[in-house]
């Protein structure tokens, strides 16, 4: 595709003319404005890991169609031995995840950063008290941000590089603001809910993510649930039985 063919097909995702599928990797910022498909390297107070180079749009919730993988993203709080149980079925199943954790729990749970990452899981910020962002005035916002990030780079040497709002699927222009602020240009929803929340059960948990999941999805589930513990074993076989691995979100877009 020659460059103006290019520039022609960037503006027709941005404008939604053309569906997703045809974007060729870009995705749609809430904003309206198209991103290539790559990684961003946050900037702001803290350090964070060198990530892929292209800049990624505002909120992502679908990493790359073209690619045979899925990332499986996890809100991290719970029970220590139902977490330690769930990375145990991850590394089995030789699948890697991403853990974004609350930082209460990380305050309260230290050792968890250690083992999430000695799996060779990846871990980011899921705010610090896990409060409905969308009902928070921006300096409430940026407090629950950077409490976490503070968390995060105390016990890795890093701020991480993804962050995902609380109690919320899609992040306000307020919560994008203040996370570019704290260093994560990105805020990171799904394409896929598991529901496990709601504790339908293993094989209901399995059965929602398979019919939905597709090349590049992004998977929201939580730690700390038995249901999605026991879901693990069937829901890996059924992603490698379509060819697909589980990696982590650095792993899905670079």
């Amino acid at each position: 595709m020659d460059r103006r063919a290019t520039l022609r097909a960037a503006a027709a995702c941005a404008l939604g003319a053309l569906p997703a599928a045809g974007c060729d990797g870009w995705h749609v910022a809430p904003d309206g404005g198209p991103a290539r498909s790559g990684a961003a390297t946050p900037s702001g107070p803290g350090t964070a890991p060198s990530g892929p180079s292209a800049p990624l749009p505002a909120e992502l919730s679908h990493g790359p169609r073209d690619r045979r993988a899925v990332a499986l993203t996890f809100h991290g709080q719970g029970d220590a031995a139902l977490v330690r149980a769930l990375l145990g079925e991850l590394e089995r199943g030789g699948a890697h995840a991403t853990v974004l954790a609350v930082g209460t729990w990380l305050a309260e749970q230290p050792s968890m950063a250690r083992r999430v990452l000695d799996g060779g899981h990846e871990l980011g910020n899921h705010t610090q008290h896990h409060r409905d962002l969308a009902r928070l005035d921006g300096p409430g916002v940026l407090a629950e941000i950077t409490a976490c990030a503070g968390q995060l780079r105390q016990l890795t040497g890093s701020i991480g590089t993804w962050f995902r709002p609380s109690q919320t699927r899609h992040a306000t222009e307020r919560i994008r603001a203040q996370a570019r602020r704290a260093g994560y240009p990105t805020c990171l929803s799904y394409d896929v809910d598991s529901l496990d929340q709601t504790d339908p059960g293993p094989a209901a948990i399995a059965r929602t993510v398979g019919a939905a999941v597709r090349n590049g999805s992004i998977v929201s589930l939580h730690c700390g649930r038995p249901g999605t513990v026991a879901a693990m074993p069937a829901l890996l076989e059924q992603l490698r039985g379509r060819g697909l691995r589980a990696v982590t979100m650095r792993e899905l877009m670079t």
